[in-house]
Protein backbone atom coordinates (compact mmCIF):
# COMPACT_ATOMS: atom_id res chain seq x y z
CA UNK A 1 0.00 0.00 0.00
CA UNK A 2 1.36 3.62 -1.20
CA UNK A 3 -0.50 6.88 0.63
CA UNK A 4 0.10 9.75 -0.93
CA UNK A 5 -1.17 12.91 1.83
CA UNK A 6 -1.51 16.68 0.23
CA UNK A 7 -3.30 19.41 1.33
CA UNK A 8 -1.73 21.28 3.72
CA UNK A 9 -0.34 24.75 4.17
CA UNK A 10 -0.91 28.36 6.35
CA UNK A 11 -4.26 29.30 7.25
CA UNK A 12 -5.15 31.96 10.07
CA UNK A 13 -7.17 30.91 13.05
CA UNK A 14 -10.40 29.74 12.67
CA UNK A 15 -9.87 28.86 9.01
CA UNK A 16 -10.49 25.33 7.02
CA UNK A 17 -8.41 22.99 5.41
CA UNK A 18 -8.82 19.66 3.75
CA UNK A 19 -6.36 16.98 3.47
CA UNK A 20 -6.54 14.42 0.87
CA UNK A 21 -4.62 11.03 1.41
CA UNK A 22 -4.69 8.92 -1.99
CA UNK A 23 -4.01 5.39 -1.45
CA UNK A 24 -3.08 2.64 -4.33
CA UNK A 25 -1.49 -1.24 -3.88
CA UNK A 26 -4.41 -2.78 -2.52
CA UNK A 27 -8.03 -2.89 -2.67
CA UNK A 28 -9.19 0.53 -0.51
CA UNK A 29 -12.47 -0.39 0.46
CA UNK A 30 -10.89 -3.44 2.74
CA UNK A 31 -9.30 -1.43 5.26
CA UNK A 32 -9.51 1.06 7.78
CA UNK A 33 -7.86 4.26 7.29
CA UNK A 34 -6.48 7.20 10.28
CA UNK A 35 -5.24 10.54 10.50
CA UNK A 36 -2.47 11.31 13.25
CA UNK A 37 -0.36 14.71 13.43
CA UNK A 38 2.40 15.05 15.07
CA UNK A 39 4.05 19.03 16.54
CA UNK A 40 7.71 20.00 17.00
CA UNK A 41 8.80 18.10 20.29
CA UNK A 42 5.65 15.88 20.53
CA UNK A 43 4.73 12.74 20.30
CA UNK A 44 3.00 11.39 17.34
CA UNK A 45 -0.75 11.81 18.60
CA UNK A 46 -4.50 10.21 17.36
CA UNK A 47 -6.63 12.68 14.95
CA UNK A 48 -9.22 10.81 13.51
CA UNK A 49 -9.74 7.38 11.77
CA UNK A 50 -12.80 5.91 9.80
CA UNK A 51 -13.40 2.13 9.07
CA UNK A 52 -13.29 0.48 5.74
CA UNK A 53 -16.85 1.51 4.47
CA UNK A 54 -17.19 4.14 6.27
CA UNK A 55 -19.73 3.96 8.26
CA UNK A 56 -18.09 4.25 11.76
CA UNK A 57 -15.62 7.17 12.29
CA UNK A 58 -13.66 7.68 15.49
CA UNK A 59 -11.76 11.16 16.89
CA UNK A 60 -9.53 12.64 19.27
CA UNK A 61 -11.23 14.49 21.57
CA UNK A 62 -9.17 17.81 20.65
CA UNK A 63 -10.99 17.79 17.25
CA UNK A 64 -14.47 16.73 18.08
CA UNK A 65 -17.04 18.77 16.40
CA UNK A 66 -14.44 20.75 14.12
CA UNK A 67 -12.83 17.93 11.92
CA UNK A 68 -14.47 15.58 9.57
CA UNK A 69 -13.04 12.28 8.19
CA UNK A 70 -14.83 10.69 5.16
CA UNK A 71 -13.37 8.08 2.53
CA UNK A 72 -14.55 7.85 -1.39
CA UNK A 73 -13.37 4.31 -2.01
CA UNK A 74 -14.20 4.76 -5.71
CA UNK A 75 -11.69 7.38 -5.69
CA UNK A 76 -9.38 5.57 -3.39
CA UNK A 77 -8.81 8.87 -1.33
CA UNK A 78 -9.71 9.82 2.68
CA UNK A 79 -10.16 13.09 3.43
CA UNK A 80 -9.83 15.17 6.82
CA UNK A 81 -11.94 18.59 6.61
CA UNK A 82 -10.50 20.82 9.27
CA UNK A 83 -12.43 23.44 10.27
CA UNK A 84 -11.89 26.60 13.02
CA UNK A 85 -8.40 25.94 13.39
CA UNK A 86 -6.43 26.31 16.34
CA UNK A 87 -2.49 27.31 16.65
CA UNK A 88 -2.44 24.58 18.57
CA UNK A 89 -3.43 22.16 15.49
CA UNK A 90 -0.46 23.14 14.00
CA UNK A 91 1.76 19.76 12.82
CA UNK A 92 2.93 17.56 10.20
CA UNK A 93 -0.39 15.08 9.60
CA UNK A 94 -0.23 11.52 8.33
CA UNK A 95 -2.78 9.49 6.93
CA UNK A 96 -2.21 5.72 8.00
CA UNK A 97 -3.67 2.53 6.90
CA UNK A 98 -4.99 -0.20 8.38
CA UNK A 99 -4.98 -3.50 6.92
CA UNK A 100 -5.19 -5.95 9.00
CA UNK A 101 -8.50 -4.75 11.08
CA UNK A 102 -11.80 -6.39 11.75
CA UNK A 103 -14.02 -5.22 9.41
CA UNK A 104 -16.00 -2.25 10.61
CA UNK A 105 -13.23 -1.69 13.13
CA UNK A 106 -11.44 1.35 13.72
CA UNK A 107 -8.22 1.99 16.01
CA UNK A 108 -7.01 5.14 17.40
CA UNK A 109 -3.60 3.42 18.19
CA UNK A 110 -0.92 3.97 15.74
CA UNK A 111 1.02 0.51 16.43
CA UNK A 112 -2.91 -1.01 14.50
CA UNK A 113 -1.62 1.13 11.29
CA UNK A 114 1.08 -0.49 9.15
CA UNK A 115 1.36 1.60 6.36
CA UNK A 116 1.74 5.21 6.58
CA UNK A 117 1.99 8.00 3.92
CA UNK A 118 5.26 11.08 4.14
CA UNK A 119 2.97 13.97 5.74
CA UNK A 120 1.63 17.09 4.85
CA UNK A 121 2.63 20.34 6.90
CA UNK A 122 -0.27 22.08 8.49
CA UNK A 123 0.59 25.29 9.89
CA UNK A 124 -2.01 27.72 11.69
CA UNK A 125 -1.37 31.38 12.56
CA UNK A 126 -2.98 32.78 15.10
Amino acid sequence: VQLQASGGGLVQAGGSLRLSCAASGRTFSSYAMGWFRQAPGKEREFVAAISWAGRRTIYADSVKGRFTISRDNAENTVYLQMNSLKPEDTAVYYCAADTNTVSGATSPRADAYDYWGQGTQVTVSS
